[in-house]
C-alpha cells in the first residue's frame, strides 16, 4: 500500500513535469541586464520596453498616439548598447523620415538609410520597399514598424521577412491594435518572431466548421490557453491603463462622423430604390456616382486649414486633384521618391490639401497638424478607414477631429457593413484585451509568472494489479 501511495505521487509530479514541458509558452531569450533607456518614456512606455528587450522577440499591439516610435527607437538604442550589434528599423514609405525626425526630437542616434553601404553603427531606418538592398545577416535587431504588413499568408513582404529575418535574434513588431478577428495576422506576427508557425497555431488553438477551412475559430477548451499564450509574447493596450497605468494625458479629442449621400439614377423596385449588394453592383454605383460625389467634396474642403480626402478610384482622385485649387494627388503609380516628397511636405505644412487612397498612405504617418479629413467613395475594408481617420484622430492631437463620409443613395448596404464590422472591431478590441490585460501587466510590470493550469487537489491512485506487475 506505501509503495503504491509512493509510485501515485512519483506519477502526479511526472505527469505534472510532463504538462509544464508541454506548455505552449515560448521562453524568453533576451537580455537580463537592461541598459540606460530614455528620460523621454513614459512609465508604461519604459516597463514596455525592458519587457520586449527581456523577451528578446517581441510584438507590440499598441494604439495610435501612445508613442510606439519612441519605444521602438528606445528598444533599438538598448539592443546596440547591449550587443554591439546594429539595428535595421523598417517603416513604411515616408514613415522613415517620421521615424528618423522622432529620433532627433528624443537625442536618439538614428538615421534613413537606402542600401547596406549606407549604414552606420546603431539604428538604420529604412522602408520596406529598400529590403532587398540589405544583408540582414549583418544585423543583430530588427523591427517592423506598422507590422500589419504581415497580415497575408500569401504576401511578398510577410514571406520575404520571415525567411530573411529568422536567424536575428532579436525581433520587434509594432502596430496599432491588429483586426481582432483576424487571427492571420496574428499567427504571421507569432511565425516572424519564431514563437509558432501559423500552421502550428490553427492546429494547436482553432478548429474549422462543416469543411471550411477559410473560417476557423476557437476551440473552446484552448480559448484561455490562446490568449495566455499570445501575453507571453504580445502586449496589447489601446491605453495606458489598459496594463494598470494612469491615463493621464491620454484622452482622445471628439471624433464627428458626418455622412452625406448624393443621389444617383439608379432603377427603383416599385417604390424603393434599388440597392447596391453584389460586388458588380458596388462597383457600378461608384462609377455612375463619381461626378456627384467629388463635386459634393468639393463643396466640403475648406480653404483655411489642411484637409485630406481618401478616394477609391483613380478617377475620383484625379476629378478631386483638379477641382480643388492646390491640391496635391499621391498616387501608387508615382515614383517611391516623389510620394515621399509629397508625404513629407503636407506633414511640414508645404501641401494644405493632399488627395491619395488609403492603401496608399493610410498607415503610418502622424499628421497631427491636420483636423479634418474626409472619404470621397466607400469600400467594405474597415480596417484602411479605421487607419485612415486614426492619422489624426490620435493621442496628441489637440483639436476635435471631423471625418466626412460620401456614399451614393445605392450604398446603402456598405454603409450597413462598415458600421458592422466597426461594432464587432470595438468588441472583440475588447475582449482581446481583456483576456490578455491580467497577464501582460504582470509580465510587463515584472510581477508573478504564472504556472501551468494543472494542479492536482487528489493523490493519483494506481490500480492494485498495476502495482503489482510494477
Amino acid at each position: 500500500m506505501i509503495e503504491n501511495t509512493v509510485l501515485a505521487a512519483q506519477s502526479t509530479g511526472a505527469y505534472a513535469h510532463f504538462l509544464a514541458r508541454k506548455a505552449i509558452i515560448d521562453p524568453p531569450t533576451g537580455l537580463t541586464d537592461i541598459p540606460s533607456l530614455p528620460d523621454a518614456l513614459f512609465p508604461f512606455q519604459r516597463d514596455i520596453v525592458r519587457w520586449a528587450l527581456k523577451r528578446g522577440r517581441a510584438a507590440l499591439f499598441a494604439g495610435t498616439g501612445l508613442g510606439k516610435s519612441l519605444m521602438e527607437l528606445s528598444w533599438a538604442q538598448a539592443v546596440t548598447a547591449a550587443t554591439g550589434k546594429d539595428v535595421l528599423h523598417l517603416a513604411p514609405l515616408a514613415v522613415s523620415a517620421q521615424m528618423a525626425r522622432e529620433a532627433d526630437k528624443f537625442g536618439i542616434t538614428a538615421r534613413v538609410v537606402r542600401a547596406q553601404d549606407d549604414c552606420l553603427p546603431g539604428t538604420n531606418i529604412t522602408n520596406y520597399q529598400k529590403l532587398e538592398h540589405f544583408d540582414l545577416d549583418q544585423f543583430g535587431g530588427v523591427i517592423l514598424d506598422e507590422s500589419s504588413i504581415l497580415k497575408s499568408t500569401t504576401g511578398h513582404y510577410r514571406n520575404e521577412l520571415i525567411k530573411a529575418c529568422k536567424d536575428i535574434p532579436f525581433r520587434l513588431a509594432a502596430t496599432a491594435t491588429p483586426a481582432p478577428n483576424d487571427f492571420m495576422e496574428l499567427g504571421n506576427h507569432a511565425e516572424f518572431l519564431g514563437i509558432m508557425s501559423y500552421t502550428d497555431m490553427l492546429a494547436t488553438f482553432f478548429t474549422h466548421d462543416n469543411g471550411d477551412t477559410q473560417k476557423w475559430r476557437l476551440k473552446g477548451h484552448a480559448e484561455n490557453d490562446f490568449w495566455k499564450w499570445m501575453a507571453s509574447w504580445a502586449v496589447m493596450l489601446r491605453k495606458p491603463s489598459d496594463l494598470g497605468y494612469s491615463d493621464e494625458g491620454y484622452d482622445l479629442p471628439h471624433l464627428e462622423q458626418v455622412h452625406h449621400v448624393v443621389q444617383s439614377s439608379a432603377a427603383h423596385d416599385g417604390l424603393f430604390l434599388t440597392q447596391a449588394t453584389t460586388l458588380q453592383q458596388r462597383i457600378a454605383a461608384r462609377r455612375n456616382t463619381v461626378d456627384a460625389r467629388v463635386s459634393h467634396a468639393f463643396s466640403l474642403t475648406p480653404d483655411d486649414r489642411p484637409f485630406v480626402w481618401w478616394c477609391n478610384l483613380n478617377s475620383e482622385s484625379e476629378a478631386l486633384a483638379k477641382a480643388i485649387p492646390g491640391a496635391v494627388e499621391v498616387r501608387g503609380s508615382d515614383k517611391e521618391e516623389d510620394k515621399e516628397r509629397k508625404l513629407i511636405d503636407f506633414s511640414e505644412g508645404r501641401i494644405r490639401v493632399l488627395v491619395t487612397k488609403p492603401s496608399i498612405c493610410g498607415f503610418g504617418m502622424n499628421w497631427q497638424h491636420c483636423a479634418d479629413t474626409g472619404f470621397v467613395g466607400l469600400n467594405d475594408s474597415f480596417e484602411q478607414i479605421y487607419q485612415a481617420v486614426r492619422r489624426f484622430w490620435r493621442f496628441g492631437q489637440t483639436k476635435p477631429v471631423t471625418a466626412h463620409f460620401i456614399a451614393a443613395d445605392t450604398e446603402g448596404a456598405v454603409v450597413a457593413n462598415l458600421k458592422r464590422k466597426e461594432a464587432d472591431a470595438d468588441r472583440m478590441a475588447a475582449a482581446m484585451i481583456l483576456h490578455t490585460a491580467d497577464i501582460s501587466t504582470r509580465n510587463v510590470r515584472g510581477q508573478v509568472r504564472d504556472k501551468p493550469n494543472y494542479d492536482p487537489k487528489q493523490p493519483m491512485k494506481i490500480p492494485s494489479w498495476l502495482g503489482v506487475a510494477a
